[in-house]
């Protein structure tokens, strides 16, 4: 019997049927890139503006790794598109309601879902994978004002479980939000890290790390004004904070002795200009720590995500990063230029190196990109989401 429910279903399918078409016709051939001592081919996903995050997970449990992005989930090894959920594309110039994306199992049944970060200050939410049946995904609110421009998802309490770091613009703090643990349990526990209302609590804040400053054995939460230092029980409020010039506005930060001096260094990069660094941990005669900047790199402006991982292969961790294409809609300095992906193979030693090799210069990366083994085949491979679309840079022999 024809009914307005199963007129709307029919309506809502043939709509994700065109847009599955749509994503998929855009895909093009394959190229090989000799980038320094490694080797990618290029693949296309889609030339459509998803989303500028991206994550992976194997959504349908066959195996093999799938790219997730903003709406869609892309089945791989192909990488053919489903629609998850039905918010309306963003056309470029403009901002996607899709700000960063990642993969976990939330509520603890065995399949993973995604996690997803509005526009700063806004939603971020949890769809729920609905295990291999022809569903939308169904949203579950995590919380309605999460800040910060580069969000943090690590395992703050140490309990094989991804948690959230952020800021909540509305109360003004800066929080972490502990992840269910129970099966059917969806409830994020809020932990106050501060309650400076001041310090990294507006809904741009850009730059956010997770790492252990003072190798005390616990990870500490960065911003680019300095560091809360983790006390040993992680729920208790209101860290103690250490100030520091970590330089100008950046995106993710990563901690690690560089020059092998022994003491634990900071790494960033900047999210609307030029600049990547790294920051010398160094004690003055009273033993007062100061911070000395150096400059990997001004190839490139809009490094608006930065990985820490080892491309090559060699046992060290290099840089990838790139050019978040019209992160401004063109506004930032440098904003028309091409938009370029590149590794920065270390070279460790008391005057460390950062050799650059390009990857790409028509994609670039968007506000969280994945650097992982997505084939298993030993090889760091590369997977964006941005305004130029979905790309899956698979690293070859």
């Amino acid at each position: 019997m024809y009914t307005f429910a199963s007129s709307f279903y029919r309506r809502i399918f043939l709509l994700v049927g065109m847009m599955v078409n749509l994503l998929s016709a855009v895909q093009a051939q394959d190229t090989i890139i000799q980038s320094g001592p490694v080797k990618f081919t290029k693949h296309i996903v889609s030339r459509t503006f998803i989303s500028e995050g991206v994550a992976v997970g194997d959504v349908n449990k066959d195996g093999i790794t799938d790219i997730l992005a903003g709406n869609y989930w892309f089945a791989g090894p192909a990488f053919r598109p489903t629609m998850l959920h039905t918010d309306t594309l963003t056309q470029v110039p403009g901002y996607s309601t899709s700000f960063l994306n990642f993969c976990m199992d939330v509520n603890n049944d065995g399949w993973p879902d995604l996690i997803r970060f509005d526009v700063p200050g806004s939603t971020c939410a949890w769809y729920e994978n609905p295990k291999n049946k022809k569903l939308l995904w169904p949203s579950h609110l995590i919380l309605s004002t999460a800040g910060n421009e580069t969000p943090a998802v690590e395992d703050v309490n140490k309990d094989g479980r991804m948690d959230i770091i952020c800021n909540d613009t509305l109360a003004k703090q800066v929080i972490w939000l502990q992840a269910p643990t129970g099966k059917k349990d969806t409830v994020w526990q809020r932990h106050i890290i501060s309650n400076n209302s001041g310090l990294a609590t507006n809904r741009y804040t850009h730059g956010l790390g997770w790492g252990d400053i003072n190798k005390d054995g616990l990870e500490d939460v960065l911003i680019k004004h300095g560091w809360w230092q983790s006390p040993a029980d992680v729920t208790t409020p209101n860290w103690t904070f250490h100030p520091a010039n970590f330089g100008e506005d950046c995106a993710n930060m990563f901690v690690m002795d560089v020059d092998k001096d022994g003491d634990q260094d900071v790494l960033s990069s900047s999210a609307h200009d030029y600049g990547i660094w790294w920051y010398e941990q160094q004690q003055d005669a009273q033993s007062n720590t100061n911070w000395l900047t150096h400059t990997i790199s001004t190839l490139f402006s809009e490094s608006h995500a930065l990985a820490l991982q080892d491309i090559d292969g060699d046992g060290q961790p290099d840089l990838i990063t790139g050019k978040r294409y019209f992160a401004h809609n063109g506004g930032d300095r440098g904003g028309y230029d091409p938009a370029v992906l590149y590794w920065y193979q270390y070279i460790p030693g008391t005057t460390p190196q950062w050799i650059p090799y390009q990857i790409d210069n028509n994609s670039g990366i968007g506000n969280r990109f994945i650097v992982e083994d997505i084939d298993k085949d030993g090889l760091m491979d590369i997977v964006i989401s941005n305004k130029k679309g979905v790309f899956f840079f698979q690293q070859i022999k």
